[in-house]
């Protein structure tokens, strides 16, 4: 274990069974953060709705365990910071004019998925997943997928990106206390993908269709469609093969 230039600890395993899980445990114990907890290989790990998250050695798997300084309605509100801070650390490594984020947590390489994010309540700390495609990409998915060694050879490593990726959030953690959801939502829009072209929102009893129109004060996607205009707290987006810029 060592300690980062912010102040939080980072720990790297070996084999985990989940980065978030082991999160949640730490929870479970009475653990404090602020820590980087990374596993060169997990066994079970997950993402949305419990969507099993393939990893191989060489990807990266990390999740930042610790307790926000904000109200816990606003705990949503740093799935945005960590997606900038996210698309922040792949600039380091590609041009960032290939990049560009998905509503409402993912990170895009030339329309490609190539990281994904995954907030959990845990009572009195949050835990933030993040699974970046470095060296493999999973098959079968509905949309495309990306990863870094296809643009940057070798791509870097663990700890290394998990260095740069904590060192920007912070930075866009404290605009966030200084000045509010407000500048991280504009800077969010700058980089959105799909931004008003036709998606599709699928959510669990129903598929969306209509213009991507941004997102609100509160983070939630707004579409406009013939039947009007309304806002989606959470669903899976899917872009035409036109949208994704």
């Amino acid at each position: 274990m060592r300690k980062l230039p912010s102040g939080t600890l980072i720990e790297i395993f070996d084999t985990l069974d989940s980065t978030s899980a082991e999160a949640r445990r730490r929870a479970e114990a009475g653990a404090n953060g602020p820590v980087w907890i990374l596993a060169l290989r997990q066994t079970a790990g997950y993402g949305r709705r419990g969507r099993r998250w393939e990893q191989e050695t060489g990807d990266f798997a990390g999740t930042l365990f610790f307790k926000p300084d904000a109200p816990m309605e606003r705990w949503g509100e740093l799935s945005f910071i960590v997606a900038l801070a996210l698309a922040s650390a792949v600039d380091e490594s590609i041009a960032e004019d290939k990049i560009t984020l998905k509503w409402p947590n993912d990170v895009l390489i030339e329309g490609g998925k190539c990281a994904g994010i995954l907030l959990e309540n845990l009572g009195s700390h949050l835990s933030i997943g993040v699974g970046v495609n470095m060296v493999t990409a999973p098959d079968g998915m509905p949309y495309a997928v990306a990863r870094l060694v296809d643009h940057v050879s070798p791509p870097p490593g663990p700890g290394a990106f998990a260095a740069s990726l904590d060192g920007h959030f912070w930075t866009f953690y404290r605009q966030w206390k200084t000045a509010g959801f407000a500048p991280i939502r504009d800077a969010w829009l700058a980089r959105a993908g799909g931004l008003g072209r036709t998606i599709t929102v699928r959510l669990p009893n129903q598929e969306l269709k209509g213009v991507f129109e941004g997102i609100d004060e509160t983070g939630a996607l707004v579409l406009r469609s013939e039947a009007g205009t309304r806002t989606i707290a959470a669903g899976d987006v899917f872009f035409s093969p036109q949208s994704q810029e």
